[in-house]
C-alpha cells in the first residue's frame, strides 16, 4: 500500500509537497483500513484520497508526478540512453528552478513481507544527484543504500545489507537509477521494490488510451467470472443494460455489444459506436477498476467525474471504501471538480476531511497541496456548500458574471477600434 508521496520542483509543484494516505494519529477515521506491519504494529491507512481544486491549480500535476516517478524507475536504465538530458519538467515560472534538482519520494508497504520502505531520488539535467532506499523491518530505519553524486565516494552501503554492492555501483550510469539497473539483472533483494512500481500507480486520464481501456475491459469479458462482475457493474449503473457480449476474431480487435432492455422486454444489441459517451466512459473504467481491486494496486484517476454522472463517481469511491469488495488493499487517488462528492444527498459524508486534499496556486504560480483536515471543518458542516463558498480555498477566485462582463468589454473595445478606423479612413 502507498503511504506517502513527496515531490518538489516538478511542473507547478515547486516547493516540496506531501500527499499522505495515513491520517494524523490524533484524528481517527471510520474510513481507514488497518494495515499490519512487520514489526507487529498496526497502521491506519485510507483506501481513497480525492484531490479537489480550481482549474490549473495543479491537482493533475500530483497524478502526473506519481506517473513520472514510476516511469523513471521502469525506464531510466535503457530508456534514458537516447536522451542528451534526463527527461524532467522543473518549475517553469522561476528561472532559478531549472538549475535545481527534481525530487520524488514514496513510502509504501510491500504486501508479501509487510515491511515499510522509503525510496526516493533527485534528478538533475545530466545525472542522478541522489538516490536512497530505507527499510523499517523492526520499526527502526535501516539505510540500504545512499547515493550522492557530489561526494567522492558516490555510493554508501551502511551495514552491508545489499548484495553485489560493488558491481551495482560500478555498472550504474550517472544518468540512471541504481534500482532500475539492479532490476535489469533480477537482483534478488531490489527486484521486489522495482516490482512494486510495476504493479502499482496505474494511471487513467480523460480520453488517454480510452480505446485501449475499452479493449482491456472487453478482454476481461472473455473470462466468465470477470464477465459476471462487469455485467453487474453495468446493470447497477442503471444504463438499461442487461448483458455484455464480446466477439474476438484472430488478428482483430474485440467487438463489443451491449444488450439493452427494450420496451417489449426483449434485449436489443446496439452498435458500439452508437453507445453514449457516458456509457463508453463507464465501460472503459471498469477494466482498470477490476485490475486494481484484484491486484491490490493503486489506481490514479485524473478527473473521475469526466463524462460520468456524479452518482457513478461516488460508486467508484464506494467500491474502494467497502472492505468486502476491496479485499486486497487496493487504493484510489482521484482528482475531481465535482463538489457533490464531498457530501451525500441525504446528509453525511462520502469522504472524511483527511481524505480530501485541496490544491491552490500562489501568486507566483506554484501549487500548495493540503488536506481539508488541516482546516478542521465542523462535524455537521456541509462540506460541499462550504467548499463552493470558498471557505476551504481550492476554488476559482471568480466573481459571478465576471467572464460575461469581460467579454462584453472586449467587444466594446473592438467596436470602438473599428469605428475609429472607419472614421480615420473617411477623413
Amino acid at each position: 500500500m502507498l503511504l506517502k508521496f513527496r515531490v518538489a520542483n516538478f511542473r507547478s509543484l515547486r516547493d516540496e509537497q506531501e500527499l499522505s494516505f495515513v491520517p494524523p494519529p490524533d484524528e481517527p477515521s471510520g474510513m481507514t483500513r488497518e494495515l499490519s506491519l512487520s514489526d507487529g504494529k498496526h497502521l491506519a491507512v485510507f483506501p481513497v484520497l480525492g484531490l479537489f481544486g480550481a482549474n490549473a491549480s495543479g491537482k493533475s500535476n500530483v497524478i502526473v508526478a506519481l506517473r513520472e516517478m514510476k516511469k523513471a524507475v521502469l525506464t531510466s536504465y535503457a530508456g534514458w540512453t537516447a536522451h542528451e538530458r534526463i527527461p524532467r519538467e522543473p518549475f517553469a515560472l522561476d528561472p532559478k528552478s531549472g538549475a535545481d534538482s527534481t525530487f520524488f519520494e514514496v513510502d509504501f508497504v510491500l504486501p508479501e513481507t509487510r515491511v515499510r520502505w522509503t525510496y526516493g531520488f533527485e534528478l538533475g539535467d545530466r545525472r542522478v544527484e541522489s538516490e536512497w532506499l530505507h527499510a523499517y523491518p523492526k520499526g527502526r530505519r535501516q539505510v540500504w543504500y545512499d547515493r550522492d553524486a557530489s561526494r567522492d565516494q558516490v555510493y554508501d552501503f551502511p551495514g552491508g545489507r545489499l548484495r553485489d554492492r560493488s558491481r551495482l555501483a560500478e555498472t550504474t550510469r550517472p544518468n540512471a537509477l541504481l534500482l532500475t539497473r539492479a532490476a535489469n539483472d533480477n537482483h534478488p533483494q531490489l527486484t521486489p521494490i522495482h516490482r512494486w512500481f510495476q504493479q502499482n500507480l496505474w494511471d487513467v486520464t480523460p480520453e488517454t488510451e480510452k480505446k485501449h481501456r475499452e479493449t482491456y475491459t472487453a478482454e476481461r469479458l472473455l473470462n466468465d467470472e470477470d464477465r459476471e462482475r462487469i455485467e453487474e457493474l453495468l446493470r447497477v449503473a442503471d444504463l438499461g443494460i442487461s448483458e455484455a457480449r464480446v466477439e474476438r476474431k484472430p488478428g482483430e480487435q474485440p467487438k463489443i455489444s451491449l444488450l439493452h432492455t427494450s420496451s417489449s422486454g426483449e434485449p436489443v444489441a446496439i452498435d458500439w459506436d452508437r453507445e453514449s459517451f457516458g456509457t463508453r466512459s463507464w465501460f472503459a473504467l471498469l477494466g482498470p477498476i477490476l485490475l486494481a481491486l484484484d491486484r491490490g494496486a493503486v489506481l490514479l484517476v485524473d478527473e473521475l467525474d469526466s463524462s460520468l454522472h456524479s452518482k457513478f463517481a461516488a460508486e467508484v469511491v464506494r467500491l474502494f471504501q467497502t472492505p468486502s469488495v476491496n479485499t486486497n488493499g487496493a487504493q484510489l487517488l482521484f482528482t475531481s471538480h465535482d463538489a457533490s462528492l464531498l457530501s451525500l444527498p441525504r446528509g453525511g459524508r462520502l469522504l472524511d476531511p483527511g481524505q480530501i486534499w485541496l490544491t491552490e496556486k500562489d501568486r507566483d504560480g506554484s501549487t500548495e497541496l493540503y488536506p481539508l483536515a488541516d482546516i478542521d471543518p465542523g462535524e455537521e458542516e456541509d462540506l460541499s456548500d462550504s467548499y463552493l463558498a470558498g471557505a476551504f480555498g481550492g476554488v476559482p477566485r471568480l466573481p459571478a458574471g465576471k467572464i460575461g462582463r469581460s467579454l462584453r468589454l472586449t467587444e466594446d473595445i473592438q467596436d470602438a477600434r473599428e469605428r475609429d478606423a472607419m472614421e480615420a479612413g473617411n477623413s
